[in-house]
């Protein structure tokens, strides 16, 4: 059936294209159905015909003209489903930095920041817990939003502790996340590997092919050498890899190392650092696996130190510019 459906745009909807939003908006629409319904005005914007492109600002309203099925209404009462666990919160320890844009988070060892990577549906994923946090704070109601959710900016692998840049509103995201890309936020990792690297420090340049089947990357010499080895047959699915580190101390057989991201490739620490001879410490998949006093397996690994460099504007996020901030997994817990 189709009827006349109305959307006001809010807050964290606007300054976007209208065709982005409403992708996110509604329900299994193929993108050149949406695209036809807007160039023959069954999707309008302030009762007039827009384009895909038009930029949306707070207040305005869109009228659809669309068949119910992608008005999905279960899907508003599952926004707020995974509020009813209690678990879906996080401790003032795990709190590095707050205000009304961004937080920054500790995230411990053992947890995914996204439940799409996990195989267990149920497990609690970092993501749940900042929307748990700031739900029960008042500061975001999923009901009330359109599409917009609180997101994590960055990522780190379940066994990798340290700090998580989370974004509270969808200009705070874009920001953020621009930022990310062009390379404004300084990230330094500390690890301890096995054995004791001959240069005390060194900038490592080297080509990676990631298996997606598999979740595992592979270091090559040369680019050359990896379309041979891995018999690709496109240019495009190898990456440079650029990874710059000094040691900080060595005891016995191990090294605490500084590490510093210059390019972002999954793995890319452990797997570069595995491919000159110094696998982390516990790392399961590209070194030799270690259990600690507990039991419990993990990987030392860790980023504890950020700092916001920002080279162009910056907008509402300007007042972070030359900020630092550490993780309270330091030199101390990683050695």
């Amino acid at each position: 059936m189709i009827k006349i459906r109305k959307i006001t745009v809010l807050k964290n909807d606007a300054d976007k294209r209208i065709d982005k939003f409403l992708s996110k908006t509604l329900y299994n629409i193929p993108q050149s159905l949406l695209y036809k319904m807007i160039r023959t005005k069954k999707i309008k914007l302030n009762g007039k015909r827009c384009e895909p492109g038009t930029t949306l600002s707070i207040g305005d309203e869109i009228e659809l003209y669309i068949s119910d099925e992608f008005f999905d209404e279960s899907k508003k009462e599952e926004k707020t489903d995974f509020l009813k666990n209690v678990k879906l919160d996080l401790g003032d320890d795990e709190i590095v930095y707050e205000d009304k844009n961004i937080i920054l988070i500790d995230k411990p060892q053992g947890e995914l920041v996204h439940s799409q990577e996990s195989k267990n549906a149920k497990e609690i994923c970092l993501a749940d817990r900042l929307c748990g946090y700031l739900y029960k704070r008042g500061e975001y109601n999923p009901k009330e939003q359109n599409s917009f959710a609180p997101a994590l900016c960055n990522r780190l692998d379940r066994n990798t502790c340290g700090i998580v840049i989370a974004a509270k509103n969808a200009k705070a995201l874009a920001l953020m996340n621009k930022k990310i890309k062009d390379r404004e936020i300084l990230k330094k990792y500390l690890c301890t590997v096995y054995g004791v690297p001959q240069k005390k420090s060194a900038t490592l340049k080297n080509y990676l092919y990631k298996d997606k089947d598999n979740n595992r990357v592979y270091i090559f010499e040369s680019a050359s050498e990896a379309k041979q080895k891995m018999h690709i047959k496109y240019d495009d699915d190898i990456k440079t890899v650029i990874t710059k580190y000094k040691v900080v101390k060595s005891f016995g057989d191990k090294s605490l190392l500084e590490v510093e991201l210059v390019t972002g490739r999954t793995h890319q620490i452990r797997a570069h650092l595995a491919y000159i001879g110094h696998p982390i410490v516990g790392d399961g998949k590209y070194g030799k696996n270690h259990k600690s006093k507990t039991g419990k397996q993990y990987q030392m690994l860790c980023s504890y130190y950020l700092k916001f460099d920002f080279k162009t504007d910056s907008g509402i996020l300007a007042y972070l510019d030359g900020k630092e901030f550490k993780s309270k997994y330091n030199m101390e817990t990683t050695k």
